[in-house]
């Protein structure tokens, strides 16, 4: 087309893809397509386009044109934007993308000193896990386990995966029939299912309203040795201490470590064991701007292992076992967006398409994430001492 006669929003057009071209370039290797409205259409990279970004109207473009990942993940889920192709591919743009809002990173920090701790978590986990039980089984396999699974293989099903990681809790753990566990952030049941089909008896604290009525449910019709209380494990009381403290996914939730971990000595019996697993990132603060306003909010934070470790180094812990499951957490998450694509029709159908759109990028994101290793993941075991 000759520009000297284009229409001036097709010059505009070409000079916001010229920049993008000129950031993305040196960065991005995949090839990619972007088309407009039009079929006006533009490839970078070499080769047949492994995604193609959709571009609805203006505000998708200009979310597109100002490199900022929040503005481009808004677009995306409001319909400006669509994404064709590889999701892998598009999440990973990422790398390229700016994400400043101080603003918003310095409030989620300090709104529990304001608002308290016990309500900002309150409202964190209904953002997150208040939605019909239902459309979280649309993803997760039958243990419905909601943090890493442990892959021997990459090829073997979630469930086998997510079933070897609970029974590992257990063993590392050491325990047996008629032990009584607390499980820290009971979710939709796996571990008090896992646990209390072996007669073992679980006390499962939860702050979601959802969760605790599924998990009454589930102990109910199964008979389970095991029962559910709506209290935030900061403030729980137990006049009996506990053989052991199981907790999958939840320490993103706990930044306060010493906090934590005087809980685990007050709640654990001497010679009682501790196993958690939990996302992690090398900085506690520091996740997407996406990912702490539309997933989790508050001042969830992904785990620091180094952080941890040194406040375990001041308490009579014995950090026992630690593994790094970086891989698995990516496979899990894959698996995840993977059975979230396939039931896209129910979910739109039935929750709409903005929530649908909100996790394909959350779950993409996150393996990427776990792929490009731009965060770990692990599996901390810890002892409290006979005499600690």
């Amino acid at each position: 087309m000759n520009q000297s006669k284009a229409p001036l929003q097709i010059r505009r057009y070409d000079r916001v893809f010229r920049s993008i071209q000129k950031r993305f370039a040196e960065q991005i290797k995949a090839p990619f397509e972007i088309r407009l409205w039009g079929d006006h259409s533009y490839r970078f990279g070499k080769g047949d386009p492994i995604v193609k970004v959709l571009v609805k109207d203006e505000d998708g473009l200009n979310a597109l044109g100002n490199f900022d990942e929040l503005e481009i993940c808004e677009a995306y889920m409001a319909g400006s934007l669509d994404v064709v192709g590889d999701m892998l591919g598009f999440v990973s743009l990422r790398s390229v993308l700016s994400d400043s809002h101080p603003l918003h990173r310095l409030w989620r920090r300090i709104a529990p000193l304001f608002i308290g701790r016990e309500k900002t978590d309150r409202q964190a986990i209904a953002c997150h896990y208040d939605f019909d039980n239902d459309f979280y089984l649309t993803f997760m396999d039958s243990t419905r386990s909601y943090s890493q699974a442990v892959f021997e293989r990459d090829d073997e099903p979630l469930k086998t995966a997510q079933q070897r990681k609970l029974d590992f809790a257990l063993a590392a753990c050491g325990i047996k029939p008629g032990n009584r566990v607390l499980d820290i952030g009971g979710g939709w049941g796996a571990f008090t299912e896992h646990a209390g089909r072996r007669g073992v008896e679980v006390t499962s604290l939860t702050i979601s309203s959802y969760s605790e009525a599924f998990l009454k449910d589930l102990i109910k019709q199964q008979q389970l040795p095991c029962r559910v209380l709506n209290q935030n494990f900061c403030d729980y009381r137990s006049p009996t201490p506990y053989d052991a403290i199981v907790i999958l996914g939840v320490m993103e939730h706990l930044p306060d470590y010493p906090g934590v971990l005087r809980k685990f000595q007050y709640l654990l019996k001497p010679g009682g064991y501790v196993y958690l697993d939990a996302s992690a990132f090398r900085e506690k603060y520091s996740k997407p701007t996406f990912i702490s306003r539309y997933i989790f909010p508050g001042d969830h934070s992904y785990f620091c292992l180094h952080e941890f470790l040194a406040e375990v180094a001041k308490t009579p812990f014995e950090v026992l076992t630690v593994h790094n499951d970086r891989h698995s957490y990516y496979l899990t998450c894959k698996a995840w967006a993977e059975n979230l694509e396939a039931a896209r029709d129910e979910i739109i159908s039935r929750w709409g398409e903005m929530l649908y759109r909100r996790f394909r990028l959350y779950l993409w994101g996150s393996a990427y994430a776990f792929l490009s290793r731009g965060m770990d993941a692990y599996r901390v075991v810890l002892q409290r001492p006979q005499g600690g």
